[in-house]
């Protein structure tokens, strides 16, 4: 595929001289550049400019570049984003492509570098806007956003594949319901689709109860028994909580993975499956791996395909959907009329922070459906105590985090402005700095390094919070 004639490249960086340089490059290589000194100023040139390739800086006048990849990314003009930064931050460079961005690169960056990652960028672009996605049959799973309608695309990409598939995400965010989807969509739907919990095998029964047994094998075995991985046989085979699976089980399951055959307990043949594999896990296989509890080449094969569910709070415009869709489910299911919901009601469930995710919301609705009794109309006030207690306190916490601010701005004395003079004479930058970093070794003394404290009082973004950490060096006093 040949990469288009003329692209129009937007430079998102204070540096001028950054800009001119950059712009000489992307001139040379055929293409059009604009810049914006700030985020706001992209923003506003994102809406009214088709701008194809944006490369952003990681530290902005008036924020973080990392916070905005994917508002840049979802821009009418569909643009690819390149990281670009004076400070090299491993965990920023993660953390930006795991938001959207194609590329990290560290200034100063050499011509070839710049060049590569620009042609790729847009290469990448093209066969993006030329993919049409497969079509996805969703019959339970709700949701509009973009986190969760990226979840479909990726879901309906596995479907039209045979690989294994690794699904991962906090309990509750519906990653059986996926894996269903995915099976329902695929090659295999009309055949068993078999599900294992792996937190539930004992380590004494689970060969018997993945592979089978012989009559006699052991002492309760008093009849032939065929296993779970028979069972999915030309299906798919759903390992939910696989992170569970005890070590000593790892390394035959992996062959099995690979030959598809195994020998079931007690007897001396093999036996083949033709089982296409689905995982899920709430767990970081990875730092499994790291400490020893997880095999690092099972975790290979299980990588082939991975899909990342989104936790609710970061979708909280599925939240009406999912909730009235539960609501007529309950109501069918019971032969009741469909209630509505009073006015509030969604703007309550948004304050949540839902750390049992889909799942909670599901109970919290169905408490507040049956709590309305006869009433065709569902209120706050049928809402589960627990959980109204939870968002008050929730609000009172930023409303005296808001006071807190504002009274530190207020106390500012002239003394205390005549302080960044004493020692010359500081940029608007070099004293945003000095005021930052002062305020978080305030709030790290304040909280004594609990994180969660510290973001619940700043109002800071977990990423934004610890890029400013590791900027002014302070990440070694968090708590552990």
């Amino acid at each position: 595929m040949e990469v288009q004639k003329q692209a129009l490249v937007l430079v998102v960086d204070d540096d001028q001289l950054f800009f001119e340089s950059m712009k000489s490059l992307i001139t040379r290589m055929g293409h059009q550049a604009c810049g914006a000194g700030s985020l706001s100023e992209a923003h506003t040139r994102l809406k009214s400019e088709p701008v194809d390739i944006i490369l952003l800086d990681l530290f902005l006048p008036d924020g973080m570049g990392i916070d905005h990849i994917e508002s840049f990314c979802q821009s009418p003009s569909g643009p690819a984003l390149i990281m670009i930064t004076g400070k090299g931050d491993p965990d920023s460079a993660g953390l930006a492509i795991k938001r959207g961005a194609l590329d990290f690169l560290v200034k100063p960056s050499s011509i070839h570098d710049t060049r590569q990652a620009i042609t790729r960028a847009l290469t990448h672009r093209q066969t993006i806007r030329s993919y049409q996605s497969p079509q996805l049959s969703l019959n339970t799973i709700i949701g509009k956003s973009e986190p969760i309608r990226h979840c479909f695309d990726m879901a309906a990409r596995a479907a039209g594949c045979h690989s294994g598939v690794l699904i991962t995400g906090e309990t509750g965010t519906g990653k059986e319901l996926f894996a269903r989807t995915i099976h329902e969509n695929s090659p295999r739907k009309t055949h068993n689709f078999v599900t294992v919990d792996c937190a539930a095998l004992t380590e004494t029964l689970v060969e018997s109860t993945l592979f089978g047994h012989r009559k006699g094998a052991f002492t309760s075995a008093d009849q032939d028994r065929t296993g779970l991985v028979n069972a999915a046989n030309k299906g798919t085979l759903f390992l939910d909580e696989i992170g569970e699976m005890p070590l000593s089980l790892q390394k035959t399951f992996l062959r099995v993975l690979q030959e598809k055959r195994y020998r079931p307990v007690g007897k001396t043949t093999e036996v083949k499956s033709d089982f296409r594999l689905i995982a899920a896990t709430n767990r970081d296989l990875s730092r499994m791996v790291d400490e020893g509890r997880f095999r690092r080449d099972l975790l290979f094969r299980l990588r082939a395909f991975t899909l990342e569910l989104p936790p609710l709070r970061n979708r909280i415009e599925d939240i009406k959907p999912l909730a009235e869709h539960h609501a007529r489910g309950l109501a069918a299911r019971y032969g009741i009329p469909v209630k509505q919901f009073e006015s509030g009601f969604f703007a309550m469930l948004k304050r949540c922070p839902w750390p049992g995710n889909v799942r909670e919301l599901f109970n919290v609705i169905e408490h507040a459906f049956f709590a309305t009794g006869d009433r065709s109309t569902i209120h706050v006030m049928d809402l589960p105590q627990e959980l109204r207690i939870e968002v008050a306190q929730l609000s009172v916490r930023m409303g005296l985090s808001a006071q807190n601010h504002q009274s530190t701005a207020e106390n500012t004395t002239d003394e205390d402005l005549k302080d960044f003079f004493a020692n010359g004479e500081p940029s608007i930058k070099d004293v945003r700095n000095r005021v930052e970093s002062r305020y978080l070794e305030e709030i790290i003394r304040h909280t004594e390094g609990d994180v969660h404290r510290m973001l619940d009082i700043s109002g800071l973004s977990r990423s934004h919070l610890y890029a400013m950490l590791k900027r002014f060096d302070l990440t070694k006093f968090l708590k552990k």
